[in-house]
């Protein structure tokens, strides 16, 4: 860990909370996933201030970004790009789309047709994508943050099993307090504070701190503990669908970072314990005869049974 790894990470935090008021755990481990190196699903009511969380994010780094509104007549082309052809040269000249950019906010992605969702699975994946026949590497760090409306259902496409594997964390960002709400009217009376946010960090530095990541040690203990909680997942008769391999290593790495945005060398079951929940409600569906499959409040509350009937290690 580096002199100035604290320092970077708590700066973030505070540009971030400057907009975001009163939600600091929602705000932590939205860079634990921007330092894990995985990508952010933000899943609440309209107005709440999930696009402002993640515009917050790209304004404190120094990076590039680019935002993208899902809608319903998107096409794969207007994310990633198309080749055009040039009259003046006569060949074919590649326009890249927005999708090349370190930050990509993908905002009420589940408005767009699954077509255009797919345009995200392979650079999510694998941080490339594949145009007639040739891939090019997006830049890094690469992140996308998404977000959508779990109440609204018309004019909206469920995202599929295998999207929604690819997000290492689901965060919801939930109502202000009374106090944090007088201060974000306060905030706003003369200008804007999502304007006032300056970057205070590189890219040079969250590379460095994804690195330092993942050299933070995780015992064989802990691995097994969190093996136990994943195993668990695909033998109870409750759940229909458990844990992926993805789903096992995002675990595993967002403990990893989360102990380093607390100023540790190495991770403890409360961390997994911590994650648990953001890291697999989402990748988890109910057996359908137990109830709604995919009811979030069931969902919780199986993990934390799995949770209970899973020996901690001391």
């Amino acid at each position: 860990m580096t002199v100035n790894t604290p320092n970077k990470i708590a700066d973030l935090q505070s540009a971030i909370e400057r907009v975001i008021r009163g939600k600091s755990e929602t705000v932590k481990l939205t860079v634990v996933a921007l330092i894990a190196g995985g990508h952010l699903l933000i899943e609440d009511v309209p107005g709440i201030g999930k696009t402002t969380l993640a515009s917050a994010l790209s304004r404190a780094l120094d990076l590039s970004f680019q935002r993208i509104q899902f809608t319903s007549d998107l096409l794969p082309s207007d994310v990633i790009g198309l080749s055009v052809f040039n009259q003046n040269d006569g060949a074919f000249e590649w326009k890249p789309g927005p999708i090349f950019a370190n930050i990509v906010l993908a905002d009420e992605i589940n408005r767009a047709t699954p077509k255009s969702q797919s345009s995200l699975l392979e650079a999510m994946a694998e941080k490339q994508v594949t145009v007639e026949g040739v891939s090019r590497p997006l830049p890094l760090p690469f992140m996308v943050v998404a977000t959508q409306n779990p109440t609204e259902h018309h004019g909206t496409y469920p995202l599929p099993e295998s999207q929604l594997d690819r997000f290492m964390l689901r965060l919801r960002v939930g109502y202000p307090n009374k106090n944090d709400e007088r201060e974000i009217l306060r905030d706003r009376e003369v200008s804007n504070p999502l304007e006032e946010i300056k970057p205070v960090m590189s890219e040079t530095d969250v590379l460095d701190l994804q690195n330092a990541a993942k050299k933070i040690l995780v015992n064989e203990s802990l691995i097994d503990y969190l093996l136990e909680i994943v195993e668990q997942t695909r033998k109870n008769h409750a759940i229909e669908l458990g844990i992926s391999p993805r789903g096992t290593l995002a675990l595993h790495r967002s403990a990893q970072a989360l102990a380093l945005v607390e100023g540790r060398d190495f991770c403890t079951p409360d961390d997994i314990k911590r994650l648990v929940v953001p890291c697999f409600a989402h990748r988890i569906i109910l057996n359908s005869r137990k109830g709604n499959a995919r009811n979030p409040g069931d969902i919780e509350k199986t993990l934390q049974q799995v949770l209970e009937n899973t020996k901690v290690p001391i």
